[in-house]
């Protein structure tokens, strides 16, 4: 055995624990950095093909992998545990999970501010969502087996399967045939800074970005504009509300 294989075989359990925990950590940033280089080299569209091929086979062969080390049944790539889980468990694991990741991009984002500033931390978290929220538009598209260019009725269904949709409270009002106006009703950010007495977080220039770059990726032909959005005022019954429309002239489709 070489040397670095007998340093971790001689390891305690306490240390053997922190590993394991980082060696997970490795492969998730690991796994960021391969989507990050592809798409900076072969461009985004490319690189959600290569994602997808990527997450079907990698997945599966991981939890087949622990699930023969800990013992638990595994089934066409997920565990069978999870299938169990009554209806109830499940939406409280997916609240959970909501949370969660509205807290890991609240934690990157003071991260950052701590220590480059505000400017900096504003301009890094309004470029992920460039590349975050078309991922998640299309993983909703195939999750639920949207259509291409599915319209203002496909947006409508995606924007209610949003990770925002599992924490927050947002409503959608059909205008016409042409238009529908999405109103974020209850904010988990901003309701939790109203109740410490502070001001609204300014998040409008990343919404300027989070849902045109949505919408598109839902349908190309649709228009986002923003009706209000903090720093904006707003009426007590919305945070931020914005406008979807359908365009059929491609001269119009400029974000």
């Amino acid at each position: 055995m070489n040397e670095i294989g007998k340093t971790i075989e001689q390891s305690d359990n306490e240390l053997l624990v922190q590993l394991v925990m980082d060696a997970l950590r490795r492969i998730i940033v690991h796994y960021g950095t391969w989507f990050a280089e592809v798409e900076h080299q072969l461009g985004f569209e490319n690189a959600m093909k290569v994602e997808k091929e990527v997450w079907d086979t990698s997945l599966g062969n991981q939890i087949e992998r622990l699930g023969k080390t800990l013992q638990f049944s595994v089934s066409n790539g997920v565990p069978d545990i999870l299938k169990e889980l009554p209806r109830e468990v499940l939406l409280k694991l997916l609240k959970s999970i909501g949370i969660n990741w509205l807290a890991n991009d609240g934690i990157w984002f003071q991260a950052v501010e701590n220590s480059f500033g505000m400017n900096d931390a504003k301009r890094c978290n309004d470029s992920c969502w460039t590349r975050y929220s078309p991922y998640e538009a299309n993983r909703i598209k195939a999750l639920i087996d949207l259509p291409e260019n599915g319209g203002l009725s496909a947006l409508k269904k995606a924007l209610s399967f949003r990770m925002y949709a599992l924490i927050n409270k947002q409503t959608v009002e059909e205008i016409d045939d042409k238009t529908i106006v999405f109103r974020m009703i209850d904010c988990r950010v901003q309701a939790a800074r109203k109740r410490k007495g502070l001001p609204d977080y300014p998040c409008k220039s990343v919404g300027l970005v989070e849902y045109p770059y949505f919408a598109k990726a839902i349908d190309s032909r649709i228009r986002t504009d923003c009706i209000g959005c903090p720093p904006d005022d707003h009426p007590d019954e919305w945070f931020c509300a914005w406008r979807f429309t359908l365009v059929e002239d491609p001269r119009e489709w400029s974000l």
